[in-house]
């Protein structure tokens, strides 16, 4: 597995591979599966968003490894390195070609959307589709929208492509209620609130979503706070300013370690997500399985995880959010159909379950069934 996300900053990539990782270690377990992380790296036990797996020196030295294997066609991880019967790639655009090639298709935004990206980014993305993903011998799409934006724009056959949902953790099924209570003592939460989670980039839309909060009426708004979760992303600074000016009704928390994430998400009364495009979107199935009532985008991926579990707008409509949100706030009623409605859509995203897919997705690339 290339583990090369982990040493980074970063929300979804980084949470897939931690939970996706340790599940397919306990899942493969009784079948004598090996998994080792490229570069020298262990299974990860904690998630940490902010901080690399390794120490400073550690991660130094294995981004560097990593740049060098980048160079050029380098094949140096032909000669070097323990034999295996699939290599997983996530960052190395140089893979070992003496196994089997698999890769994860996250999403397409890089083509879809460049302007949410920077030129950076969407040209490593550019170089790992040619690179990579147009070489692998299977790849996994998030959803099966990804698969088709995939095939759509990138040529790639769509039999090569096998639809693995993402799981949630367990804690976020059934949180206690003195959980939700310590959260709230936490964070100083001491009226109803609605929630976001996510970075703070420009895809987000989360000034939309702040622009629809702000043209509320006073009563709705005197009766619910806007609790925004998630640390800062690229071309956030205006964005980032206008939090910390501290308007009113809005808490800005920052980042929130991944164990008050379950608690904060159960304790909503709404989780507001109107993003202009994801791939998959962990933080609505994460609502979903908490059972807090999902407001979401009717765009990209979202509605495929969503179901009918959730509220849907255009994230182009600054008046549809703000109705939106006026309606399912003033509606206790809608609001228990939909956490009810989330609760049984989100036990359709379980990292167990994933993990047995993807299990059976690597023997049959590697020529082994699909024991």
């Amino acid at each position: 597995m290339d583990g090369i996300p982990l040493l980074f900053r970063s929300a979804g990539v980084k949470n897939y591979l931690h939970y996706w990782l340790r599940h397919l270690e306990q899942v493969g377990a009784p079948s004598g599966l090996i998994i080792r992380v490229f570069p020298l790296l262990p299974i990860p036990s904690e998630l940490d968003h902010q901080s690399s797996l390794s120490g400073p020196s550690g991660t130094v030295a294995r981004l560097a490894v990593w740049h060098l294997l980048n160079l050029g066609s380098n094949h140096l991880l032909d000669w070097i390195g323990p034999a295996a019967d699939v290599f997983h790639a996530s960052k190395l655009l140089n893979p070992p070609r003496r196994c089997s090639l698999t890769a994860t298709l996250h999403d397409t935004t890089a083509w879809l959307m460049p302007e949410f990206h920077t030129r950076g980014n969407v040209a490593g993305d550019k170089l790992l589709a040619d690179r990579v993903w147009k070489r692998a011998d299977g790849l996994i799409a998030v959803s099966e929208h990804t698969r088709c934006d995939a095939v759509r724009l990138l040529g790639l056959d769509p039999r090569r492509i096998e639809v693995i949902h993402h799981g949630v953790p367990d804690a976020y099924f059934n949180v206690a209620q003195d959980e939700v209570a310590r959260i709230r003592n936490r964070y100083a939460l001491d009226r109803n609130y609605i929630l976001f989670v996510g970075t703070i980039e420009p895809r987000k839309n989360l000034g939309a979503l702040l622009d629809a909060y702000e043209a509320l009426p006073p009563e709705v708004r005197d009766q619910f706070q806007f609790v925004v979760a998630g640390p800062p992303g690229w071309s956030s600074d205006a964005l980032l300013n206008r939090l910390r000016s501290g308007p009113s009704g809005v808490r800005f928390l920052g980042y929130v370690p991944e164990d008050c994430m379950p608690g904060l998400f159960a304790g909503a009364a709404l989780f507001a997500y109107v993003s202009f495009y994801e791939g998959f979107g962990f933080p609505v199935a994460q609502a979903l399985a908490a059972g807090t009532p999902v407001l979401t985008s009717a765009v990209s991926a979202l509605p495929e995880i969503a179901g009918e579990a959730a509220e849907f707008i255009d994230p182009h409509s600054p008046a549809e959010i703000r109705d939106a949100l006026a309606r399912l706030l003033t509606s206790p009623s809608r609001r228990d159909e939909l956490s009810a409605a989330g609760r049984l859509r989100g036990r359709e995203f379980r990292w167990e379950a994933c993990a047995r897919r993807s299990l059976q997705f690597f023997n049959r690339v590697a020529g082994r069934g699909g024991a």
